[in-house]
C-alpha cells in the first residue's frame, strides 16, 4: 500500500529537517491516510483515503449493518 489518497492523489512531500545549528538533512512528510470502506457507483469498497478527503465530504463512507444496529 502507498502512502497516496486514491480520491485527491495526495502523496508523500520531501522537505528538509532543520536542527537548532540550520543543519538541513531530507525529510518525506507522509499524508494521514485512513482505509475505508466507501460507496463507489453504489457500490462499498475499500479505499486508501486522506483524512482531507473524509472530512471536506468528498467520499460517502458506507455504513455496514453490523453498526448500523
Amino acid at each position: 500500500m502507498g502512502k497516496y489518497c486514491e480520491v485527491c492523489s495526495k502523496g508523500q512531500m520531501n522537505g528538509n529537517r532543520v536542527s537548532h545549528a540550520e543543519n538541513k538533512t531530507g525529510r518525506m512528510y507522509a499524508p494521514n491516510i485512513q482505509r475505508v470502506r466507501v460507496l463507489v457507483e453504489g457500490r462499498p469498497t475499500h479505499l486508501n483515503v486522506c483524512t482531507r478527503c473524509l472530512r471536506s465530504g468528498k467520499v460517502v463512507r458506507a455504513i455496514s449493518a453490523a453498526s448500523a444496529e
